[in-house]
């Protein structure tokens, strides 16, 4: 984005950048919001703004780790150069660098892999060989470790033991009754390097030694006894040979640093931005920021927008309602706004809010809108704000304005927003409104949106005139004349000085002589003006009570629509249930029925099993009301033949065709006949025909049922699909011989075979039910089926 530093500075993107960077956690994402500008390529700021959306949302689980991370450029490039040499400071920020990185890579492990944030952690080099290195040679406070090196811990270890037994010798010799009167105090000093203590300034021979240094009064010799002359002149030695292995390790650890500058250059980046990203995230949480709609098109709609430093209270907080929101609208056909209206009444706030809020979002930070606004990102803002005066070149604020003015339409192209600032002013207003008027339709044809704020009359009318060019005004009280720093389109603003000057409170007098002055038709103009901005007001309020009874309206017919949903589904569960509890009555029914015919005595007379036969037919005829209704299954359109087996629908039975008279049947039933509509009749798949005997011609029969086609089929102890085979045989039998219920027996043991048994039931649409036994009669290691027509 084409962007100039007065630009951003006239729009005060400094102060956003310094809220920015108060939220931040770690010095590199400091300096990063520090220099924050608007980002280049549209490609960059939908990343950006990507990012920041994902740091949104992962706020309320905690943020990265980034404490200590520290700023490097200026290590690593001392350490660019062979043989330089860094500091044991400088190798601790380098250290605590890489341990932010480890850290934040096992703060982005439990994310989503396509988290772009993840993918940012993952980037981050863990650097594990030099950072082990560094933890063993560096200290949290920036001191050199003894396991730096063996050679440094012998040697530091010789010098705490040695440093000991100075301190030893010379607390004997000063407690010692001999020469205790020599010394000042019982204190062991350093001078130079070497142990000492504080000898009397008279008893100077007295003990063999050298004396160090004297106090300012000359009474006190810092004095080293002979017994100790050996023991300090080693520990000279040591002290010196400690430098030396110190600097070599620095060196060493130097040289490393210096083989992964590029590594730690590129951890350094990607912190910065990973702490960037959740800093704008904290700093949109303050003050509700959204992330608008980016559009192609060349248009700002900014709903209930918000200037962010407005909200800014005491202690750097940000309180959203200090700001009122405001709607900033440049949209299609409108390529220029003409914003006019009293002084204080907000244009400039609002023309500021307009680049503002285009800066922060090409810059990848959300703004203070409501959600469904949104922006297209200009590829160039152009800004004249503000006094332009100059005395060094010699220029009035006129002339100022009329020099940038003239860098803008000579740099101004299609795409780019203009913000101009009380344009025309500071001259004649009739050859200031012609010149703005010349320069804005020289916008026009280059394709530039512009949004301007004004006081003269000459621009409001040919705003008002003009196609692609919109009037709005600042919106203020109509009876007070208060600003309430809003803006109403389609209407020009009065300028209002007279209330404003009041409002300040001049005097009395002053204001008569002025409207006496102005004579009436200024006067008249502005209530014109003020009459347009009332009726206006009347049609906003309008427009948002309907829009407020739409909404209403919409939610009530969804309460109304989710309480039908409702009772639909409770409906559906008491069918449900009442279903069940009948299909349960009919299976305890049946299972009766099926225990009478067992126990019956199969050696009875004949006579005796019929009346058995019609007794259970009578049963099945009560229950079957409370059978689910099954939807007819016809399979031909042909009429059905005398003698032809058909079901009747209604019974849920099977019936033989006695006579066929009209589009009634006489069906012949267990004996009894009963009249039905031809419509309840169906023939079965596939048609069937009754067996008749010379002596029983229109009685139903039945194939005779062999030992093959027995009610029950045990399958216990066989695998699956030999199993289901004998299973398809034995429905088949059963069908043919006309049988209502079987049983199959396949045991209990991993429940994989009745499951099997089962599911290929469920698939069969002549079997009309099937369920588990009775406790007494095998349970779940039985399953019973019901078999219908088909």
């Amino acid at each position: 984005m084409e962007i100039v530093t007065s630009t951003l500075v006239r729009l005060e993107f400094d102060a956003v950048r310094g809220l920015l960077a108060k939220r931040t956690a770690s010095a590199p994402g400091r300096l990063l919001a520090e220099q924050l500008v608007p980002l280049e390529s549209h490609q960059a700021v939908l990343l950006a703004l990507e990012e920041v959306g994902e740091a949104q949302h992962l706020l309320a689980d905690g943020t990265p780790p980034l404490a200590n991370n520290a700023v490097l450029s200026s290590t690593l490039k001392r350490s660019a150069a062979s043989g330089s040499l860094l500091g044991a400071e400088q190798l601790q920020q380098v250290r605590d660098a890489i341990e932010a990185a480890g850290r934040c890579r096992n703060w982005a492990d439990p994310l989503e892999v396509e988290s772009r944030l993840a993918c940012l952690c993952l980037e981050l080099d863990p650097l594990s060989g030099l950072l082990r290195r560094l933890q063993l040679s560096i200290g949290a406070r920036g001191e050199i470790l003894d396991s730096a090196s063996f050679e440094l811990g012998d040697i530091r270890r010789e010098l705490r033991q040695l440093r000991g037994q100075i301190k030893q010798q010379l607390t004997r010799l000063l407690a010692g009754s001999e020469v205790a009167g020599c010394f000042q105090d019982e204190l062991i000093t350093v001078r130079n390097g070497r142990y000492v203590v504080p000898l009397k300034a008279d008893y100077r021979g007295r003990i063999k030694g050298l004396v160090h240094d004297e106090s300012a009064s000359g009474q006190t010799l810092y004095f080293e006894p002979e017994l100790v002359l050996a023991g300090n002149s080693r520990l000279q030695q040591l002290l010196q040979e400690e430098q030396r292995e110190e600097r070599r390790i620095l060196l060493q650890l130097t040289d490393l640093v210096r083989q992964y500058r590029t590594e730690l250059a590129r951890n350094e980046e990607l912190l910065a931005r990973l702490d960037l990203r959740f800093a704008t995230a904290r700093l949109a949480g303050e003050y509700n920021g959204q992330i608008p709609l980016l559009v192609d098109e060349p248009l700002i709609d900014l709903r209930e927008a918000r200037h962010p430093l407005l909200m800014v209270g005491t202690g750097e907080e940000l309180e959203p309602v200090r700001a009122i929101p405001i709607n900033l609208c440049l949209l299609p056909p409108a390529q220029t706004l003409v914003i006019s209206g009293p002084n204080t009444g907000g244009k400039s706030v609002a023309l500021k809010s307009f680049g503002l809020l285009l800066l922060m979002v090409r810059a990848g930070l959300p703004i203070p809108c409501a959600e469904g606004s949104r922006l297209s990102l200009f590829d160039a803002l152009f800004v004249d704000i503000g006094d332009q005066q100059s005395i060094s070149e010699q220029l009035s604020t006129f002339s100022g304005h009329l020099t940038r003015l003239k860098e803008i339409l000579r740099q101004a192209g299609p795409n780019a927003l203009v913000l101009l600032d009380e344009a025309g002013t500071g001259t004649d207003p009739a050859e200031g409104a012609a010149l703005v008027i010349a320069a804005l339709e020289m916008l026009q044809q280059a394709g530039a949106h512009t949004v301007l704020t004004t006081h003269l009359g000459q621009l409001k009318n040919w705003a008002a005139e003009t196609p692609g060019v919109e009037n709005a005004a600042v919106d203020i009280d109509p009876d007070t004349l208060a600003p309430k720093y809003r803006l109403n389109y389609g209407v020009p603003g009065a300028s209002s000085a007279m209330a404003t000057a009041s409002r300040l409170g001049l005097p009395t007098p002053l204001l008569d002589r002025a409207q006496q002055l102005l004579g009436e038709q200024p006067q008249q103009g502005n209530e014109l003006i003020l009459s347009l901005n009332r009726r206006q007001q009347e049609l906003d309020a309008l427009h948002q009570q309907i829009e407020l009874e739409r909404v209403d309206a919409r939610r009530l017919w969804l309460m109304r629509r989710d309480q039908l949903e409702k009772l639909q589904q409770h409906k559906s569960r008491v069918h449900a249930q009442a279903v069940q509890q009948a299909e349960g009555l009919i299976a305890e029914t049946t299972r009766q029925l099926r225990r009478l015919k067992r126990d019956a005595d199969i050696g009875t007379s004949a006579k005796a099993q019929v009346a058995v036969a019609g007794k259970l037919d009578e049963v099945r005829q009560q229950l079957a009301p409370f059978r689910p209704l099954q939807k007819p299954r016809r399979t031909s359109g042909q009429a059905p033949e005398v003698g032809e087996l058909v079901r009747v629908i209604p019974l849920d039975l099977t019936a033989e065709v006695v006579k066929i008279q009209g589009k009634d049947v006489e069906l012949q039933i267990s004996g009894k006949r009963i009249r039905q509509p031809l419509a309840q009749v169906e023939a079965l798949t596939p048609r069937r025909f009754a067996r008749r005997s010379e002596r029983q011609a229109t009685s139903v029969s039945r194939p005779a049922v062999s030992e093959s086609q027995a009610m029950r089929l045990v399958l216990v102890g066989q695998r699956i699909e030999p199993a289901l085979q004998a299973l398809e045989r034995f429905l088949d039998d059963a069908l043919l011989a006309s049988l209502e219920q079987i049983e199959i027996v396949h045991g209990s043991g991993t429940g994989a075979l009745r499951k099997a048994v089962r599911e290929y039931l469920a698939r069969q649409r002549f079997v009309t039910a099937f369920y588990a036994a009775a406790a007494e009669d095998g349970g779940e290691k039985i399953t019973v089926a019901e078999l219908g027509s088909g």
